[in-house]
Order: structure tokens, then sequence, then C-alpha cells
């Protein structure tokens, strides 16, 4: 049974996307029944072209990638969700619709911050840098999440190891 992870941001355009990126990506490497969505509360409509550079250069296939209200994922048709990540501040602090987690109930949430790599200083180099140092530090913990025995845990087990990862 596909273990389905929905990562919020408030835009939908960088570290949400660079999150579902790198989830699927190394799902996929690591023949893990994990599927990775992102979406925003705020969705910008577009995606910041430094995150999809970012995946692209780590070997991700970017094609399909939208930016993406949380609406569609509180629809009827929407996938069973396990765990629900969010990723930058802002969304941390905002009121989250209910999600469903089919005959599971309601999925795990879990809050792992990332500084906007936006925002960064120093230009497009600078920018750059920043997508890629976040892509890494997201791939880092991400690769910890595709390391725990998913079909196996408790909710209770589930949300301490991921807030253990998002401490470590």
């Amino acid at each position: 049974m596909t273990t389905h992870v929905l990562i919020l941001c408030t835009h939908n355009s960088a570290r949400s996307v660079l999150s579902e990126g790198m989830l699927n990506h190394w799902a996929k490497k690591l023949g893990r029944d994990v599927q990775a969505h992102s979406a925003g509360s705020a969705p910008s409509g577009r995606i910041n072209p430094f995150a999809l550079e970012a995946l692209s250069n780590a070997g991700v296939d970017i094609s399909g990638y939208r930016s993406k209200s949380w609406d569609e994922f509180s629809q009827d048709g929407a996938p069973p969700l396990s765990i629900v990540i969010t990723v930058c501040d802002s969304a941390a602090a905002e009121q989250c619709p209910v999600f469903f987690g089919g005959s599971g109930g309601q999925p795990v949430k879990v809050h792992w911050g990332y500084p906007d790599p936006s925002n960064a200083e120093g230009g497009d180099e600078g920018k750059r840098r920043a997508f890629e140092l976040t892509r890494q530090a997201i791939g880092f913990r991400l690769l910890q999440l595709l390391a725990l025995p998913l079909a196996t845990m408790s909710k209770a087990e589930l949300q301490q190891a991921l807030v253990g990862i998002s401490k470590a």
C-alpha cells in the first residue's frame, strides 16, 4: 500500500517542490512505495526556476510539476494521506484544512522548517547556492523518512520518528 506524503508551504514554489521532487526521486531509487505531493496555502501559480534547476541538476525528472493549492488534497478523489509535512515557517502557523488519511483517519503532521532560499542574497549565484543547500538538507531528512519501517509503524511511533528527524 502506497504511503502518500503531502508537503506544504505557502506558495508551493520552492521548498515544498524541492521536497516533493527529492522524496519521489529517492523513493523510486530505493524501491520504496512512497508517493510525495506538494501544495500551498496560497499557491503562486509558478514554480521558482531555481528550484527546478536544483532538482534537475540532481537528476530529478521535473516534468509535470506545477504550483497547486492544498484544497486539491482535501477533496473527493484525493490520495489518502499518511503524512503531512510543513516546510516553511509561515505554513506552520496556518490553520491547515482537514486532510483525510483513508481508512487510517487523519495523517500524521510534522513541521520541518527551512529558510526561504528565494530570499538569499548574492544575486542569481547566491540563490542557486541557497536552493542547492536547501535541496540537500531536505533530501537528507527525506532519506531518513524513507529508512523508517512505514508499513509497520503506529501513528504514535511515526509521529515520534518524524519529530526526531526534525531535531537531527
